[in-house]
């Protein structure tokens, strides 16, 4: 009994000794704020006195509060432990590493992260200073706070110097706004269409009227030269669509199909069909030989007013005011994709002649998408905050766009960055409000770029042969938040 009675009394001390010990180890760790405390006005005959059970209680909770620090410090060594392992790992296969800014401490004043130096050490030993130093964990990617977290340098590409486009001559001749332009593919001569109601052939070298066709009897609003047969084809709001034979210059085949006015015209770059839209919402797929009218591509709900042609499915791609773009199989006359990412009608549409892939523009927006699935890969950087009824793109990834306020953009095509922004003039004689531009296009070579306006008037852009990146540098900003629709 008595050898029983000293292991309790051992056993108690020892008890109370480790928790004594592990008091004062957090009081090390976690010291309390050295508040000046209000000593209650109470003699020290009147103070109330601490019963057995209020005691017991108070122990409780002192050791609650010691468990809780002790977990929380376990939980902090741990973090601390695996960031040690990941940044070894990370060394062990010579990931590169930034310097971040060092953890955030622990409440309290006497936890140090930074690693303390010998004499400091001895100092601290010599004078039983009870200050706990930490040594400083390897920086990784895990932080208590996002305002510490290295921000990845934007990935979005640098946009390709261009230079400045200049205008050089204007030429009039039209007695109503110029709607379309198409070029020889001898890149000899081009035609324009005219709200007058006429087709004239110009020279693209000098400027000069070569050729006056007359036969329809509204706006024509869409022109194509066939570059495997000597034909010209036009369309307008007449509901007509007419071939011309360039050797004699007369009529020789109409396209009767449609229920009202026809907005674009395109000729298939290896077959010997003809892909017109209109006001009817449908695009029309004809035999351009026996004039018999071989699909009829309906889904649209509004005027189609833009189509873009290829030898590869999609073989053909329709825009419509409706803000729908949709991507057809020509052999089946069905859709293989549509494309709704615009918020209004899409004016016009425009294919790279290197890449295989589109632009689409719209008054919200110009969004590139990729082919064959269509799938969207990014906006254009700036807004153009206006109606763009016109786009063409060279083989230099310039982009042109003109809306009906007179504003010209050229882009570059990688990035989406607008290199360059012009504001055309009106003619003597025009009104202020008729500078829109209704089309354009570069010529064959892409070196020259010809614009349609609604002063009567068709003007030639060319590059400043005299630029340079020093005198006119790249203005871009990287873009931070971009949209993914």
């Amino acid at each position: 009994a008595m050898v029983a009675a000293e292991e309790t009394r051992r056993l108690e001390v020892s008890v109370q000794r480790a928790v004594e010990e592990r008091i004062r180890r957090t009081r090390i760790l976690f010291p309390r704020s050295r508040k000046k405390q209000r000593r209650p006005c109470l003699s020290s005959s009147s103070q109330k006195k601490t019963t057995g059970f209020e005691y017991g209680a108070q122990e409780d909770e002192t050791l609650f509060e010691v468990r809780r620090k002790a977990k929380f410090r376990e939980e902090y060594e741990g973090s601390c432990a695996r960031d040690a392992a990941d940044a070894s790992s990370r060394a062990e296969h010579q990931e590169p590493t930034f310097a971040q800014e060092p953890r955030a401490p622990l409440p309290g004043k006497a936890l140090s992260l930074a690693t303390p130096s010998p004499s400091s050490v001895s100092s601290n030993q010599a004078n039983g200073s009870k200050a706990l130093a930490v040594a400083q964990p390897a920086a990784t990617k895990h932080e208590f706070s996002a305002s510490v977290i290295r921000r990845q340098a934007s990935r979005w590409p640098r946009p390709e110097w261009h230079a400045p486009w200049k205008l050089y001559r204007v030429v009039s001749g039209h007695m109503g706004w110029v709607r379309s332009i198409c070029f020889d593919p001898a890149n000899s001569w081009f035609v324009t269409g005219s709200a007058d109601r006429t087709i004239k052939v110009w020279d693209l070298a000098s400027g000069g009227l070569k050729l006056t066709l007359t036969g329809h009897i509204e706006q024509v609003t869409g022109l194509a030269v066939s570059d495997r047969h000597p034909y010209m084809f036009s369309c307008g709001l007449d509901k007509q669509v007419k071939c011309w034979d360039l050797e004699y210059n007369k009529v020789i085949r109409h396209y009767h199909g449609h229920l009202s006015g026809v907005y674009a015209l395109k000729v298939h770059p290896t077959l010997d069909v003809l892909m017109t839209g209109g006001r009817d919402c449908t695009c029309r797929v004809w035999d351009m030989r026996t004039k018999a009218q071989v699909h009829v591509l309906t889904g649209h709900d509004n005027t189609v007013c833009s189509i873009l042609t290829q030898g590869t499915d999609p073989q053909v791609i329709t825009g419509s005011h409706d803000s729908q773009v949709k991507l057809w199989d020509l052999a089946a006359a069905k859709t293989m994709a549509t494309l709704t990412h615009h918020k209004k009608g899409v004016r016009c549409l425009a294919q790279h002649p290197k890449e295989y892939s589109f632009a689409s523009a719209s008054s919200d927006n110009i969004k590139k998408f990729a082919l064959p699935s269509g799938k969207f890969m990014h906006n254009m950087l700036q807004h153009q905050r206006s109606i763009v009824n016109a786009m063409a793109v060279n083989d230099d990834g310039v982009m042109a766009t003109g809306a009906d306020n007179g504003q010209l953009w050229l882009w570059d095509w990688n990035s989406g960055n607008r290199f360059q922004e012009m504001e055309t003039q009106a003619q003597p004689g025009s009104l202020d409000s008729e500078n829109g531009i209704f089309a354009m296009s570069f010529d064959v070579t892409g070196t020259r770029l010809l614009t349609c306006e609604a002063d009567k008037t068709i003007k030639f852009y060319k590059e400043d042969l005299e630029a340079t990146p020093e005198t006119h540098p790249v203005r871009f900003k990287p873009p931070t938040n971009i949209r993914r629709y």
